[in-house]
């Protein structure tokens, strides 16, 4: 064979080198992968492009202190190219995530239409947000409005901290307190309309992004504990959560029993 007449050094070169090509057409080739990363961490009691995050009409309101942030992540778009180098990158490194493309986003859906699918579940997650915090305070939605504006945001991940935010600014702690207790809360999760709270996913970079804008607690799905812990940033507590009451109770609770309040 033609190998065999070759000496050794010369016969592993010629063996190396279809590897060495594939590696090469992989390092240049798009890959079906996502890449993301910690987005931003948006205090719903604040601002957001000069706009009031959470307006409310036909009820006092009170004035806030401490803060509640949604988290995000930001990912890759669908048509963006990922090569090899990019998701070696990702998968050694804390602060990004490699996910299917086909995980995050629907197959065979454009642009426009994922974005438009997105915006729709951001829109129905604010519905069920403000319907699950004046249920939970007794308010009659018929005479209480409440308008919420956050830009370039989809999805329906800030439920919760939407709920959270309607309850702060109408009745704080319940005691003439704020229901942050001052604090710089964050988390995530979706709502419905009867307060129930699901799961979300990217919790280990929300929490990362949460660290960074100076949150301390952070609020996260109960499914989703393990994931919340797998990168946690150091001196973030983590308070598991099912229901909106619960959210609220624990809240609570911090400023008077912490030893009380449920970890993950």
């Amino acid at each position: 064979m033609f190998l065999s007449r070759l000496s050794r050094p010369w016969a592993l070169a010629v063996c190396a080198l279809p590897v060495v090509a594939l590696l090469a057409v992989t390092g240049l080739a798009p890959l079906p992968f996502t890449l993301a990363q910690p987005g931003q961490a948006t205090n719903v009691l604040g601002n957001d492009r000069g706009k009031p995050v959470i307006t409310i009409t036909g009820a006092p309101t009170r004035k806030t202190e401490g803060t509640l942030r949604m988290t995000t992540i930001v990912a890759t778009g669908p048509t963006a190219e990922v090569d090899f180098g990019d998701v070696v990158d990702g998968w050694f490194r804390t602060d990004r995530a490699v996910l299917p493309r086909d995980v995050v986003y629907p197959v065979g859906e454009s642009e426009k239409e994922i974005q438009k699918h997105n915006t729709a579940e951001m829109q129905k997650s604010q519905d069920s947000a403000v319907e699950a915090a004046l249920d939970y305070l007794g308010e009659d939605p018929e005479k209480v409005k409440v308008t919420l504006h956050l830009a370039d945001v989809g999805g329906p991940s800030a439920g919760l901290l939407f709920s959270l935010g309607v309850i702060d600014k109408l009745d704080g702690n319940g005691a003439g307190g704020d229901l942050t207790g001052g604090r710089d809360v964050a988390g995530t999760g979706t709502i419905t309309a009867d307060g129930k709270v699901g799961a979300v996913g990217g919790v280990a970079l929300k929490t990362q992004a949460a660290a960074r804008d100076g949150s301390t607690v952070f609020l996260v799905p109960k499914a989703e504990c393990s994931d919340a812990q797998a990168e946690l940033p150091d001196g973030m507590r983590l308070i598991p959560v099912t229901t909106l009451k619960e959210a609220v109770d624990a809240l609570r609770l911090l400023d008077r029993d912490e030893s009380k309040v449920p970890t993950c």
